[in-house]
């Protein structure tokens, strides 16, 4: 038993748990800041009012008179006179001075004298009770400083009592010891802890308010991308022609959903064109077979006719070797015709020569009419066309533009071969006056083992195919349009060179025995 992996919670939850905690850590910090300000202020006016209940008293300092002992008295005789010190009666320390502590220069009453407590503390740490409420006496912790210069202030608790009160205690330092006030702290901790409950209380319904907020305002603007996700599984389950919603494009979600669609238009594009081009393939290797089968049968009915003794006179067995190398012939070029289509696809980045266009067409032309002479032949080459390519690739471009006439037009046909500079490019056309072809079949007349005529001439039917591959090689075009009133006109363009090549004459016509109706 396989265990099921944890979902991981959604995106919605994470950003709402990640707002909900810098809610509370805020609120929180907020609380404390709040809750720690208030306490210092209170603290800070109890402060100031025991200041000024201390303010009221001030100790004094009056001699005490003792009866001395009569064996300590002196003389009647000696009494006013000067006496040394040595002479004179030794006093108690303890009788010596008396401090006393002044009562207050403003009355105070009952109720507010219950609030405070005011007391003395020698520096030997004794101490006494000046007024106040008893209740209120304070803990002093040894060492508390009577003797130190300026106002002590320190937080301590009560002395008797069931119940210890928490008390705020003051310290003003005298000649003898310390005064000290103190006071109830418990209505400055009930202050704080009635804020510290509202604080709490608050922040709970701010916190739950926040997570209602941010709930509703995340489920509104996640909508339109959990709608973009169903409509991605129902694109990712096939059907790669939906698109998500549009949205405004300014938006962050508008921008996701174009892109998205974007990213589904090049998907659908490359699956669309690796399928054309998987057809294309299965067609090709069809039209291979087909094209190859008919030499192959061709030898094989030969060679069979020799073997069983068919052929007995020799005149009948030159005709099947004359059959046997035409076909061999055949299948050469058509084998010859794919292997260059196939490196053209395979590597299309050729030479960068520059190329004298101007005599590469002229040569053309010249091979053409030599070749066919039944044909009337017009070439209209300006001076002066560069190309940069592969000058082998591009003479069997034209070539086949020629050948192509030749193949699959009557004897009688004139054709025209133009080379000119137009827009940058270097086109050369080449155009006859036949029939033409017609208009359903001109857009694949580029297609490899495509014949527009019907029935088929001779021919494989990959001439313009490995002209419009060499045209792509060489970043260029190539197109077919109809003349008027009738024949066909090929177009082949390259990008010009930089640099011209001086060339033969402008133009110049090569004449035919007669002119004639052609189809391509």
């Amino acid at each position: 038993m396989t265990l099921r992996r944890p979902r991981r919670p959604q995106l919605r939850t994470r950003v709402l748990a990640g707002v909900l905690l810098i809610t509370v850590v805020a609120l929180v910090a907020f609380d404390a800041a709040a809750v720690s300000a208030l306490r210092r202020y209170l603290l800070g006016q109890t402060d100031s009012r025991l200041q000024t209940v201390l303010s009221l008293y001030r100790p004094v300092n009056r001699p005490l008179r003792v009866k001395m002992p009569a064996d300590r008295q002196l003389p009647a005789k000696m009494r006013g006179q000067p006496q040394p010190a040595s002479a004179r009666p030794a006093v108690p320390a303890q009788v010596r001075a008396n401090w006393v502590i002044a009562g207050p220069r403003v009355k105070l009453s009952p109720p507010v004298l219950a609030q405070y407590y005011v007391g003395f503390v020698t520096i030997h740490g004794q101490r006494g009770f000046v007024v106040g409420n008893p209740r209120l006496v304070p803990r002093l912790a040894p060492g508390w400083p009577v003797t130190a210069a300026g106002a002590h202030v320190q937080t301590v608790s009560s002395v008797g009592g069931t119940a210890q009160l928490r008390l705020r205690a003051i310290s003003v330092p005298t000649a003898a010891g310390a005064l000290v006030a103190t006071t109830s702290l418990a209505a400055v901790n009930s202050t704080v802890g009635r804020l510290e409950l509202i604080l709490i209380i608050g922040s709970a319904l701010a916190g739950l308010l926040v997570a209602v907020g941010v709930s509703w305002v995340m489920r509104r603007g996640l909508r339109p991308i959990e709608t973009m996700a169903v409509q991605a599984d129902r694109i990712t389950a096939g059907d790669l022609t939906d698109r998500v919603s549009p949205h405004d494009p300014a938006t962050e979600v508008g921008r996701l959903g174009a892109a998205l669609n974007g990213m589904l238009t090049r998907i659908e594009a490359a699956i669309q064109e690796r399928e054309a081009s998987q057809e294309l393939t299965r067609r090709f290797f069809a039209d291979a077979s087909h094209e190859l089968r008919t030499p192959l049968a061709s030898l094989r009915a030969n060679a069979e006719l020799y073997q069983q003794g068919a052929l007995a006179l020799r005149p009948q067995v030159d005709e099947a070797m004359r059959r046997i190398a035409l076909e061999a012939q055949r299948m050469s070029r058509l084998v010859d015709d794919m292997l260059r289509l196939a490196r053209l696809d395979q590597h299309p980045d050729q030479q960068h020569d520059l190329v004298d266009l101007t005599a590469l067409v002229h040569g053309c032309a010249e091979r053409a009419q030599i070749a066919d002479q039944q044909r009337t032949w017009r070439a209209e080459i300006a001076s002066g066309l560069v190309a940069t390519g592969d000058e082998e690739l591009l003479r069997r471009a034209v070539d086949n533009l020629l050948a192509n006439v030749c193949a699959h037009t009557p004897p009688s046909t004139a054709a025209t071969i133009t080379a000119a500079e137009r827009d940058g490019n270097v086109t050369v056309e080449v155009s006859d006056d036949g029939p033409g072809v017609p208009a359903d079949r001109l857009p694949h007349i580029f297609d490899r083992f495509y014949r527009a005529a019907a029935p088929p001439r001779p021919g494989s039917g990959l001439g313009l195919a490995i002209v419009i591959a060499i045209a792509a090689a060489h970043r260029g075009t190539a197109g077919a349009a109809l003349n008027h009133p009738h024949g066909l006109r090929v177009t082949l363009a390259l990008p010009a060179g930089s640099v011209p090549c001086p060339a033969p004459a402008a133009a110049a016509i090569v004449p035919g025995p007669r002119p004639t109706p052609a189809l391509l």
